[in-house]
């Protein structure tokens, strides 16, 4: 006998298991179906980087119940200073003068994905289907098909809806007929962990340079995370060189603000792109994080857009749950979502390729405007505090999600 859900989530990551957790509590049926288990080393979500939380998705995993899992490991961000390697202009964006204890938190992926998991075991509204894998897709009017390859048996289940959130290269995505446009940044994240000479005092660090911008993020215990944005070439040279050398390589680009970097942990390559699926929805289908939208790590705003997209998708399937004969992938229902989300997702997708192509381009008059622009950013509060407010999906005005302003769903 086949099995039916109101929800079948495809993919288990940071952005889906946020989707199964918001949606456990609203006595609907849903399924996650997931390759991966989440405390495998195999597990690509939930591996050694970390994540820079904008206030408004700390205050979404507070209302779900999962940030008390990870708070004791996240480092709050104080002030984020942004830089340009050879320039005078700086900008510096400090909490306190926003009105805000932090400007953000960083948590380790590894923590998240464990406080997510743990929430979603104990859920007796979630199905989960792990390891395993969504064979083939058959979509009719009322309902979609999931055949599901599982490691010891197979299965099929029903469902009045399909969330895409298997990430950039979606298989569910493209089963549904959506396209999405990529463009290659030719550029490879180095990602590992330093630790400085002088303690980070919770400063995150931004600084462009020629062939890439770097990320320094802080840690507990003084270290931080390092993201090294280098073209490929580079990046493979990098990979190999002594820890000596990876070091002094990031002293010359970053400076002495922090001391000399006395140590290095593994370093991890990940190839860089934008990727942007046509759309948000198809019929009975809705694609959310990575599958709907892949950004260049620059500002840090790739899962927070995506907990976004939970938190909007969560609140609408919450309004509608209660109507005489609630259809989750209503064509309605859909719509609104795609109409909630475009703003929003529009306005960062646009900021950040628009960042990387700015501080890439070499042309000195760019490079002069830039350093002019970064200037006057650093005299202007109104211009912090909207680009505090795109971060956190507030942008233009943008409808805020229940989840993010502490309301929880009903």
């Amino acid at each position: 006998m086949t099995e039916t859900f109101d929800i079948a989530i495809v993919g288990g990551g940071m952005v889906g298991a946020s989707l199964a957790v918001a949606l456990a509590p609203l006595g609907l049926k849903v399924a996650l179906i997931e390759a991966i288990a989440h405390n495998s080393a195999a597990q690509p979500s939930f591996d050694e980087r970390t994540t820079a939380l904008s206030n408004g998705s700390r205050r979404i995993l507070e209302t779900l119940g999962v940030w008390p899992g990870v708070s004791s490991l996240a480092t709050p961000i104080r002030k984020i200073h942004i830089s340009d390697q050879g320039r005078f202009g700086f900008a510096r964006i400090d909490a306190a003068e926003q009105g805000l204890p932090a400007m953000g938190y960083v948590v380790p992926n590894r923590a998240l994905g464990a406080a997510l998991w743990s929430r979603l075991q104990a859920s007796v509204n979630v199905r989960i289907y792990c390891p395993a894998e969504v064979s083939h897709v058959l979509d009719g009017e009322h309902a979609v098909r999931l055949e599901i390859a599982a490691r010891d048996a197979a299965a099929a289940i029903e469902t009045s809806l399909v969330v895409a959130a298997d990430g950039a290269q979606s298989a569910v995505r493209s089963a549904f007929g959506v396209d999405a446009e990529s463009r290659d940044y030719e550029q490879t994240a180095v990602i590992t962990t330093v630790l400085p000479q002088r303690f980070h005092d919770h400063v995150a660090y931004e600084r462009f340079t020629g062939s890439g911008p770097m990320a320094l993020l802080p840690l507990d215990g003084g270290r931080c995370t390092l993201v090294l944005t280098l073209d490929r070439a580079m990046a493979e040279s990098a990979m190999a060189w002594s820890d000596v050398q990876f070091l002094a390589e990031v002293q010359r680009r970053f400076g002495f603000r922090l001391g000399r970097f006395l140590q290095v942990g593994r370093r991890v390559p990940y190839p860089l792109s934008l990727t942007r699926a046509t759309r948000t929805s198809a019929k009975r289908c809705v694609i959310v994080g990575n599958a709907a939208q892949g950004l260049h790590p620059v500002a840090g705003m790739g899962f927070n857009l995506g907990l976004r997209d939970v938190a909007s998708l969560a609140e609408l399937v919450a309004e509608r749950r209660h109507e005489p004969r609630f259809d989750a992938g209503a064509a309605s229902l859909l719509s609104d979502y795609d109409a909630w989300r475009a703003a929003d997702r529009g306005g960062v997708i646009a900021f950040t390729d628009g960042l990387v192509r700015m501080f890439a381009n070499p042309l000195s008059v760019v490079r002069r405007l830039r350093n002019a622009g970064l200037l006057a950013f650093d005299l202007l509060p109104p211009a912090k505090a909207a680009l505090s407010r795109l971060s956190t999906g507030a942008g233009g005005g943008a409808r805020i999600p229940k989840l993010a302003r502490g309301v929880a769903l009903q």
